[in-house]
């Protein structure tokens, strides 16, 4: 049989209405939205903000954050379409699995491991620096010893090597346990520590404008040029590819609204939530972030960025520069905590729903599908992306797992922008509760928006996400091809 054969759509039909043996479906418009805005807002908007500022943009990084929101813009019509058309757990995998057939959905099946796995060991490794924020400048502590906090492949301006980053570690298992007692439990937590980071985010935009320093913004757009780092990796800085590069970086910020679809199967009415919790999620924190990246870049100096401030630079810019306000600074390292746990706890929620909908099809083993017999959750799904997420977060640099989330998930939009121009040509009868605008034209627009912001991140990128597909294509053939439940009925 066919490497393109499809996943007929009666068949995702009739497992999304079977919902007694399946996945519970506790979720509303409102927690998607919250969920949305949980995965969203969190390392992207606190470090990589900083890192685009530093390393590629200066203050034009709001430039960036307004490209890759358009990218997101129309790659978020697309999901909004194909989530209330075929709402099933599995997000672009599940599409692409109807539309362009299995071989491609494996390819983005494994591509999407690295947007929710090594997208969460990211931001684990990021709540790993703002620990030793708060145990440092609010508890007035000891620092965690560098090399228990950082990867062997880091070293520091005194020559300190890393060995292990034990607190992203325990925070990646922390919240693996939690999403293995349940999803509402979950989306309880994340709602509480939504409302908490939104709040201080607000804050920080409505106090911050009044320490902004209008010299920081007299060259808005630097010239064009390049930018070496410490750990001696090119950066392509100011002028066009400046902020293309920050685009690509920020995008990272984004990752989140298209978590929302993997929990498609958990929705209590996915047809009309589904759009909702996108497009919802996307337009709020769209808006925040272009506020406070110019407020952030105007408090603060890109040197700031690129020596003292690193990982930790909101509240070391308010420490610095907004005299008085050092409880905001306080308050914005305990917030930012929380607000990473609840990213954390949306990737590793994703990523065990995209397992566990390609373990139904024969595409991994059978145990990444076993519902816990309590909570009804994938359980060994969540303890294998532990082993996995807790490996990457313990021992990779987060600049590297940051860029390789963004180059994977910016792939996987290019495929459901096309998934969707697909499915309008092959089965144009559909229920579409949410119908993308102006097709072929919108998609094709979002196809051109990510292909600019994969350019912007570097041969290296690009060299990694093909040694992880060259993975992927050796687990398909070796094991996945001739497992297919589509290909192999008889097994």
């Amino acid at each position: 049989m066919s490497l393109f054969v499809k996943k007929p759509l009666r068949l995702l039909m009739a497992e999304a209405s079977d919902s007694e043996k399946g996945l519970k479906r506790p979720l509303t418009a409102g927690s998607l939205v919250a969920l949305g805005i949980g995965a969203i807002i969190g390392a992207g908007l606190f470090v990589r903000t900083a890192a685009a500022a530093a390393q590629n943009a200066g203050p034009s990084v709001t430039f960036g954050f307004i490209l890759a929101a358009i990218g997101c813009a129309l790659a978020g019509l697309c999901y909004a379409e194909l989530s209330s058309s075929i709402p099933i757990a599995g997000s672009a995998y599940t599409y692409s699995y109807a539309t362009m057939g299995e071989f491609i959905a494996w390819i983005i099946g494994w591509d999407l491991v690295l947007e929710y796995a090594v997208g969460a060991a990211t931001v684990g490794i990021a709540w790993s620096e703002y620990l030793n924020n708060l145990l440092v400048n609010v508890l007035h502590w000891k620092a965690i010893p560098y090399e228990w906090c950082h990867s062997p492949f880091e070293h520091n301006i005194d020559g300190v090597h890393g060995i292990i980053n034990i607190p992203a570690l325990a925070i990646v298992t922390a919240l693996s346990l939690l999403l293995i007692k349940g999803t509402q439990e979950s989306a309880l937590v994340n709602s509480l520590i939504v409302i908490t980071k939104v709040a201080i985010v607000i804050l920080i935009i409505i106090i911050g404008w009044g320490f902004i320093n209008p010299v920081n913004h007299d060259t808005y757009i630097p010239p064009a040029g390049t930018y070496v780092d410490h750990q001696g990796i090119s950066h392509n800085f100011g002028g066009f590819w400046g902020i293309v590069g920050a685009a690509g970086v920020v995008f990272f910020a984004f990752i989140g609204f298209d978590a929302v679809s993997t929990a498609a199967q958990e929705a209590k009415n996915p047809k009309r939530d589904m759009p909702i919790g996108i497009l919802g999620s996307l337009v709020v924190c769209t808006i925040l972030y272009i506020l406070f990246a110019h407020v952030l870049t105007g408090v603060a100096t890109t040197e700031d960025f690129r020596t003292t401030g690193k990982e930790a630079s909101v509240a070391y810019a308010i420490n610095k520069y907004m005299h008085g306000y050092e409880w905001l600074g306080k308050l914005v390292t305990v917030a930012i905590l929380a607000g990473f746990s609840s990213v954390i706890l949306v990737m590793l929620l994703g990523q065990s729903r995209v397992f566990y909908s390609m373990s139904k099809d024969g595409l991994l083993p059978k145990i990444f599908g076993d519902l816990h017999p309590k909570y009804k959750t994938p359980y060994k799904a969540n303890l294998i992306i532990l082993l996995l997420v807790g490996l990457f977060a313990a021992f990779v640099p987060g600049d590297i797992v940051g860029d390789m989330t963004s180059i994977g998930t910016l792939f996987a939009f290019c495929l459901v922008c096309i998934g969707v121009i697909i499915l309008r040509k092959t089965d144009p009868d559909l229920p579409r509760q949410f119908k993308t605008p102006l097709v072929p034209f919108i998609p094709l627009l979002g196809v051109a928006a990510c292909l600019l912001m994969m350019m912007g991140l570097g041969w290296t990128n690009w060299l990694r996400l093909f040694g992880w597909l060259a993975l992927g294509f050796i687990i398909y053939f070796g094991y996945s091809a001739r497992n297919s439940k589509l290909r192999n009925p008889k097994k």
